[in-house]
């Protein structure tokens, strides 16, 4: 179990780690484009300072043309207001020299044109410029704004992630502890399984040495006591009386029991079923109180009527079957002679049903063919014809198995011990088959019966006759439903019982056999019996060693012995017996002391027996023991490898854990950097731009 729980958190773990290395490998791809976005931010960046820088030496280089330009018109107009009053007074004189102070003026009033000209080209670029770089900063605000709401989101993903790696971790570690001191536990359960082991390779080995003792002195006893072994050949040992099962015994009276109450249930139905159809045929489809019914339905009442005859024996061979089934005897089918007797009486039935059939089927035609009939009732009585044949045939059936298992008592050739089990088989599927034709039958009659009893001449006798048959079918349809569970229930005991039998030998040879068997059994019920009858008075040990001393230490045994029987028998008042009476005396005694010797003789061999099942049974305990023994060393060495794999598992998991959260932390902190640097650069143009801007302004 703890293994599996191990097994099952291993694969959730690696789910996790999974959906966690995909989730990872999405971060690196966004981090990634986030990265390759803020380079070439950068170089946009770089691009429009560059530009910016060209724009401010441009309008440095003007604005200090434009002040030398004004400082110029300025010197020109201060000389031309100057020279204005000169001209007035010197007209004549000065012809040559306005002509001179004109062409300068137009030159100065050309170059003055062309410098505006270029003033108000420079001021539309420099427009055009600050609209541009009004623009480009406001794109990258916004850029800047979705990149620090995208930076929130993955910093989001990532405090999850983190958390989540952080659970798991202790989770693991959680169960690394849990681990641990299951581990120690089963390494403490292993410590006392070894100790356990070594207390049982202990007591095995002074089993085994026991044992061993054991059996090669009830191998000695064997060799000396029985003159032959009768298990070898089979017909030999089929005369063997088996152990006698007491359980076995009363479970199968039991079963006998139950099986003669539902037959009772059957036989009584069945008697009910005959009577109220042979009723049934006096009042439908013609009355005889009223009128003459045909032939055919007399001569099928008058077979009708025989029908105890052949129904009543089912019941008592039954019983009788029942009645041979004792706690003393040996139940198997070799034995229950008297179900040879219910076969018989099943086939005098199966023949009464196959002489009724015929004359059943034409009076449901008779039926048909009746004004009274319609439609419906045709198709019923058709219906129940059909039935009716299927229930003969599914007795047949049963009584071909049937026979087949009584064969064994009679014939020992007629069945094969291979074949017990399908013939028992094939019986349970017939009883099955009879209750589903049974469950037809009631269904088919229970439609018939409402048929009819809707008719307009329909008495009250006729709907009381079929209640009554409706009944009895129910009652069998209960009954073969009974009986073909209670026999599908006991079927793997029946199949089961049948290796009981002697022991080392496939069964019993043949009906003789087992009826000698029998006998046997019977003789070594009264010879135990007779065992347990009180032991004779002995000589008590004193007095008999003492007379050990007496007959050891007397040279003359014979004489010595012979005065003792005199004196033993001699009353004072009575004579010296003959010699006759000596040995009759003689003989008496020594023949009670070989019936003694006998009987001890057989309580020795009885005891050898036992021993030498005893022997066996601590055997088959010893290679149990070695079983169970080898499952747990098996069974340690797993739990060992899985603790060890456990093991490998979580430090590899940690540091995998740990390797993925030092790299998210190391991209975190990249991530950091790069968007405190655009942040910087940003501020920077801000600040670069706001300053143009008030210079501009200033300009």
């Amino acid at each position: 179990m703890a293994s599996a729980e191990l097994q099952g958190k291993y694969q959730k773990l690696a789910q996790e780690y999974s959906k966690l290395r995909a989730q990872n490998q999405v971060l690196k791809k966004g981090v990634v484009d986030e990265q390759a976005n803020s380079a070439a931010l950068k170089e946009q960046l770089k691009m429009k300072d560059q530009s910016l820088r060209k724009l401010q030496q441009e309008m440095d280089s003007l604005t200090f043309r434009n002040l030398q330009l004004a400082k110029r018109v300025e010197l020109l107009q201060d000389e031309l207001a100057l020279s204005e009053p000169r001209g007035k007074k010197n007209k004549k004189s000065g012809e040559s020299s306005s002509q001179l102070s004109q062409e300068q003026k137009s030159v100065f009033d050309e170059d003055l044109q062309k410098k505006i000209e270029e003033n108000e080209r420079l001021h539309i670029q420099f427009f055009e410029a600050d609209e541009q770089h009004k623009h480009v900063e406001a794109e990258l605000r916004s850029r800047l704004a979705t990149l620090e709401t995208e930076a929130a989101q993955h910093q989001a993903v990532v405090d999850g992630l983190t958390r989540k790696y952080m659970e798991t971790i202790e989770k693991l570690q959680n169960d690394k502890a849990k681990l641990e001191v299951k581990s120690q536990t089963l390494e403490k359960e292993a410590k006392e399984c070894r100790l356990r082991t070594e207390e049982c390779q202990l007591q095995l080995k002074n089993l085994h040495e026991d044992l061993s003792g054991r059996l090669e002195e009830s191998l000695s006893i064997i060799n000396e006591k029985v003159p032959f072994n009768d298990t070898k050949y089979s017909q030999y040992n089929a005369l063997n009386v088996p152990l006698h099962n007491r359980r076995h015994q009363l479970k199968m009276r039991d079963i006998a029991g139950q099986a003669l109450a539902f037959v009772q249930d059957l036989v009584t139905a069945l008697l009910n079923f005959h009577t109220y159809t042979e009723q049934r045929i006096q009042i439908f489809p013609v009355d005889s109180a009223i009128d003459t019914i045909s032939p055919l339905n007399q001569k099928f009442s008058q077979y009708l009527h025989e029908n105890a005859s052949y129904v009543r024996p089912l019941e008592e061979g039954m019983l009788h079957l029942f009645e041979s089934i004792t706690e003393d005897t040996v139940t198997v089918l070799e034995t229950t002679v008297k179900l040879k007797t219910f076969s018989e009486h099943l086939t005098s039935y199966i023949c009464f049903l196959r002489k009724i059939l015929p004359y059943q089927l034409k009076s449901l035609e008779e039926e048909c063919e009746s004004s009274l009939c319609t439609s419906a009732l045709r198709a019923r009585n058709l219906e129940l014809s059909q039935d009716m044949k299927k229930m003969t045939a599914v007795f047949e059936k049963l009584q071909t198995y049937i026979a087949l298992l009584a064969l064994p008592s009679t014939e020992p050739d007629g069945l094969l011990r291979t074949n017990y089990s399908s013939v028992l088989t094939n019986v349970g599927a017939a009883l099955h088959g009879f209750h589903d034709v049974m469950k037809d039958i009631s269904k088919h009659y229970s439609q018939k019966a409402t048929i009819e009893h809707e008719l307009p001449t329909a008495t009250q006798k006729l709907v009381t006759t079929n209640d009554c048959i409706l009944s009895s079918v129910v009652a069998l349809t209960n009954g073969a439903g009974k009986i073909a569970s209670f026999f599908s229930n006991n079927l793997d005991y029946f199949i089961a019982s049948l290796s009981y039998g002697p022991k080392a030998a496939s069964g019993f040879i043949s009906p003789l056999s087992a009826e000698c068997m029998l006998q046997y059994k019977k003789k070594a019920a009264t010879y135990m019996k007779s065992l347990r009858k009180p032991p004779l008075e002995s000589v008590p040990y004193e007095e008999a060693l003492a007379n050990r001393r007496i007959l050891l230490s007397s040279t003359e045994s014979r004489e010595g012995l012979a005065q003792q029987i005199g004196t033993l028998t001699r009353s004072p008042d009575s004579e010296v017996p003959d010699v006759e009476s000596r040995e009759d005396l003689i003989k008496n005694h020594y023949m009670a002391r070989i019936v003694e010797l006998t009987s001890q003789l057989q309580l020795a061999d009885s005891k050898s027996v036992h021993f030498y099942a005893e022997c066996r049974a601590l055997s088959k305990r010893l290679a149990l023991a070695e079983k169970s023994k080898e499952a747990l060393t098996e069974e340690m060495k797993l739990a060992s490898q899985n603790i060890s794999r456990l093991q490998d598992e979580l430090t590899t998991t940690k540091r995998s854990y740990e390797d993925q959260l030092s790299m998210m932390s190391d991209h975190l902190c990249s991530m950091n950097e790069t968007l405190s640097k655009q942040r910087e650069e940003i501020d920077t143009l801000k600040m670069s731009s706001k300053g143009n801007s008030k210079k501009n302004k200033s300009r």
